[in-house]
């Protein structure tokens, strides 16, 4: 399966739900748990495991200046797919159109990995390249705070702070769901 295809089923899955927007109207789609900062969701048709963390803080800067501006929900997501062999798949949901040409920057500790837009999908998100992923998941688990780094299509510069307590908890439960 293509990474296209994989984002679509994510795209499918997560705006089907309505998890975006905060609340969950699928019948399928299920919160199982949450962990402090992390929830754990599953849908079952297709098989489909999520964890979803909102930030806990955030900033935009246009100019060197702090600057406020309206978002949607901002989310970052690990998704877990086995019936296309999907065993941990990142994206970030940025609340704005992205800058299509530009990465955005997730950094955790001393670590630093790009995601990037793809607007054929949605403006909003952006994801690792699939020989990333791995090494993403495994330094949320270590780490403290992701911070995610984006520029907006305006040129206005975000950073979102997502905390990774009870980041490893989720990720083993959905995991453990999506066998």
């Amino acid at each position: 399966m293509s990474w296209n295809a994989l984002r679509n089923t994510l795209m499918a899955t997560a705006l089907g739900a309505s998890v975006l927007g905060g609340a969950v109207q699928a019948q399928e789609l299920s919160m199982v748990e949450a962990n402090t900062d992390w929830s754990v969701y599953v849908d079952q048709n297709p098989k489909v495991c999520f964890i979803v963390s909102k930030p806990t803080k955030t900033e935009a800067r246009r100019g060197g200046k702090v600057v406020q501006v309206n978002r949607d929900d901002i989310r970052f997501y690990i998704s877990i797919i086995p019936g296309q062999g999907v065993k941990g798949e990142p994206s970030f949901d940025s609340g704005y159109p992205l800058k299509p040409d530009g990465a955005v920057k997730v950094e955790i500790g001393d670590k630093s990995f790009a995601m990037f837009p793809d607007s054929g999908v949605d403006p909003q998100y952006a994801w690792t390249n699939p020989q990333d992923d791995a090494a993403l998941i495994l330094a949320m688990k270590k780490g403290a705070d992701a911070i995610v780094t984006g520029v907006s299509k305006r040129g206005t510069t975000t950073i979102d702070t997502f905390s990774l307590r009870g980041f490893t908890a989720a990720i083993e439960k959905a995991e453990e769901l999506c066998k």
